[in-house]
């Protein structure tokens, strides 16, 4: 099984044409400035089902024969692809299940079973799940939709290349997620065809490396190595492949919400978080690659509290009021003179506080972290000694 070819791709792209969107590329003036590059956005995080998966399943499932289709087509995923493979099986008459670590986002796993499939949750890790869709495919005799070690997924990931090349002028650089690989196979073939001068960077969750801590809120790239195709594949394609952690992902995340209104995923804000840490050569026009959108509600608001809370803008503290009555609005009065914000406020009563006093959770809003310091003096000042909590 070789690396797809040119031509393979092209085909892929007439073959998606009217099936996958062309996605746009935007350029981010707040990113440009803070790198001193040129910076476009490739936001395949608005492509079907919200990442650019859709691209190699359809490639994929398009092509079975109508006896493979009857007899329907199994993927293991971490949600990205096994909604992908819902979607194009749907669009097939085909009948898909979906093997996913039990730990899958939730609004990924209810979208896989909107779009059509039977969906299971096994193990822990994807490659777990992967182990018991090839015992389903032994048993049933099912198509095995591989989410990165297969030539047609491949190709279909790299009609993003083709498109960047034609959308893109000048485009020097080019970052793009590293999970199992496929991606960054795909592109990067089609890229060192048309444009064999481009830099090529791949980008890594530092959490699912051998030396990481084993988790990453970039689920969509967890994958603890490459494929062995794939691999083969960016050792003669790629100039670099960096790693970032979750707090500099977490930051991409946040400022791409803010600053260009884009919604992305842990995965898919990995090309932007290296880009910002300053952890690769980038050079001239550089387009780093938002692969996808899918990010759980409940995990957007704890990246975007932590995001906040470290930019100063999001302050959490602690503090204790005499226990009677108008005490805690004295508090409160106080603060809003002072023009801050209380969003949350909550009473605690644990061991260890005198008796007489009460312990007081604050949530406040915040301009920056000159504010914070200055809303934390100014509660000792008024007899509020205070400890901050975030």
């Amino acid at each position: 099984m070789g690396p797809p070819e040119l031509t393979d791709i092209e085909a892929a792209r007439a073959r998606l044409q009217g099936v996958a969107r062309v996605t746009p590329v935007y350029r981010s003036e707040t990113l440009s400035r803070a790198c001193g590059l040129d910076v476009h956005l490739k936001a395949e995080n608005l492509q079907r089902t919200g990442s650019f998966k859709i691209r190699g399943a359809y490639n994929r499932i398009s092509t079975l024969s109508p006896e493979q289709r009857a007899a329907g087509v199994v993927a293991a995923s971490a949600g990205n692809h096994g909604q992908a493979v819902a979607w194009a099986a749907r669009e097939v008459g085909a009948q898909a299940r979906v093997f996913m670590a039990q730990d899958s986002a939730m609004a990924k796993v209810d979208a896989t079973r909107h779009y059509g499939a039977e969906v299971e949750l096994t193990g822990h890790a994807i490659e777990e799940a992967l182990e018991a869709a090839q015992a389903y495919v032994a048993e049933t005799g099912a198509t095995l939709v591989h989410p990165f070690e297969d030539p047609a997924i491949i190709a279909g990931q790299g009609t993003i290349g083709l498109e960047l090349a034609d959308q893109v002028e000048g485009l020097e650089t080019v970052l793009i997620p590293i999970g199992g690989g496929g991606l960054a196979s795909g592109i990067s073939l089609a890229l060192r065809a048309v444009r064999p001068d481009l830099r090529i960077v791949g980008v890594q969750a530092s959490g699912t490396l051998p030396d990481g801590p084993g988790y990453t809120i970039a689920d969509g790239i967890a994958v603890k190595k490459p494929g062995d195709l794939t691999m083969s594949i960016l050792a003669d394609t790629l100039d670099e492949i960096v790693a970032v952690t979750d707090e500099e992902i977490s930051e991409a995340i946040v400022l791409l919400l803010e600053r260009t209104k884009l919604v992305v995923e842990g995965a898919g804000a990995v090309a932007v978080a290296a880009l910002l840490s300053g952890k690769t050569a980038a050079r001239g026009t550089v387009v780093p690659l938002l692969s996808g959108g899918n990010i759980d509600a409940s995990l957007l608001i704890s990246v975007m509290r932590h995001g906040l809370a470290a930019s100063g803008r999001y302050l959490v503290l602690r503090t204790r009021v005499p226990d009677r009555p108008g005490e805690l609005a004295r508090l409160l009065t106080l603060l809003a003179n002072d023009r801050v914000n209380v969003v949350e406020v909550e009473h605690q009563r644990e061991t260890g506080i005198p008796v007489g006093e009460t312990g007081v959770e604050l949530t406040l809003l915040t301009r920056d972290a000159a504010h914070c310091g200055e809303i934390l003096t100014n509660l000792a000042r008024w007899g509020y000694p205070a400890e901050r909590l975030s």
